[in-house]
């Protein structure tokens, strides 16, 4: 019988003892995280990273104004680490995962052991599309002209440079502003099934235009406990319902590219773990947030905002993103469960 993926990756995670059971191994070619040499993500502020080329708090590179870059332009952007440069207030998962760009500062992501080329936009649904999911601002950049974004301008200049595909990981988490706003749409009662399933078919039509590119190594990510956040607008059925159908168009997608590895990280399942024991980790507080989280003096002196020992003690980082030590703990578990996925 097989493995549920929930339950292949309590026991990645949790059985340390014994390697992971074979049914629990994507069907795809074999995949080795010992040899990646570059991370290509798409998503939304829980993705997104600073360019000193892109839209201040929302971009690496660009916006929906301008899409379009040069090479000389693509390699100019640095990564920027401090406060303001993720939605998370210091490095976010992709950061922690790949090691690019977790230092205050400056970084070309040339220069890191795995190279991180993020498209992804704060703010961003999988489409901007009137009376669905509209767009949180004139120049959001949607999943799905990121993905075109990279089409026409980023993959031409990564293939410039000779990158190769078969040591690249395509990271893809979206969604977490498509099951908010439709809820806000549509009203807490709305049947929502038809609609994610939209979303699904936006999400996978993109994975498709990046497979046909030569990219054979993808990451998906469901959507995190949202239901337990400071000021949630979704419940727990809702995102159980969101993250079902998309784990079937992943399965869909596998079966029908059988050479490709997909590999579905339930992060929601950890992130729930985590909250459940947060003791453990070394959090004091997972219901609310820090009021001063986003004052230049917070982690100098977080008493005067009444945040007790700073801002590393909530799991929470604001009313809706999780907090960069949470980022960080979560992506160790990410981290083992891709060493033990081949």
């Amino acid at each position: 019988m097989k493995l549920t993926a929930a339950s292949c990756l309590l026991l990645s995670l949790y059985t340390n003892a014994t390697p992971t059971p074979p049914n629990c191994k994507h069907d795809g070619r074999t995949f080795n995280w010992r040899t990646t040499k570059s991370v290509i993500a798409f998503g939304d502020s829980y993705t997104y990273i600073q360019g000193t080329l892109g839209r201040t708090n929302y971009t690496y590179i660009g916006d929906n104004f301008d899409i379009s870059f040069t090479p000389e332009k693509l390699f100019a952007s640095r990564i920027v680490q401090n406060q303001t440069a993720t939605a998370e207030g210091g490095p976010n998962w992709l950061e922690f995962l790949t090691g690019c760009g977790v230092d205050p500062g400056q970084h070309d992501t040339r220069k890191c052991e795995i190279q991180l080329w993020d498209f992804a936009y704060a703010g961003a649904n999988t489409v901007s599309q009137a009376n669905f999911t509209p767009p949180h601002w004139n120049h959001t950049v949607s999943y799905e002209r990121q993905i075109q974004q990279f089409v026409d301008y980023g993959n031409p200049v990564l293939e410039g440079i000779h990158l190769k595909k078969e040591n690249a990981l395509v990271a893809i988490w979206i969604g977490i502003n498509d099951i908010n706003d439709l809820a806000k749409l549509r009203g807490i009662n709305a049947t929502f099934a038809p609609f994610y399933e939209q979303v699904q078919r936006k999400v996978f039509k993109g994975v498709e235009k990046i497979y046909n590119l030569g990219y054979r190594n993808f990451l998906f990510m469901n959507l995190p406990p949202l239901d337990r956040s400071p000021s949630p607008s979704v419940s727990a059925s809702m995102i159980s319902a969101f993250n079902n159908i998309h784990t079937a168009h992943a399965e869909a997608f596998q079966n029908k590219h059988r050479e490709s590895t997909v590999l579905k990280f339930d992060v929601n399942y950890v992130l729930n773990n985590i909250l459940d024991n947060y003791q453990d980790y070394g959090f004091q507080n997972i219901t609310t947030n820090c009021p001063g989280y986003n004052q230049p003096d917070i982690r100098t002196d977080p008493k005067k905002y009444g945040c007790g020992e700073g801002l590393h003690t909530y799991f929470w980082y604001d009313s809706g993103h999780l907090g960069s030590r949470t980022h960080e703990v979560f992506t160790q578990k990410l981290a083992k469960w891709l060493m033990k996925q081949g």
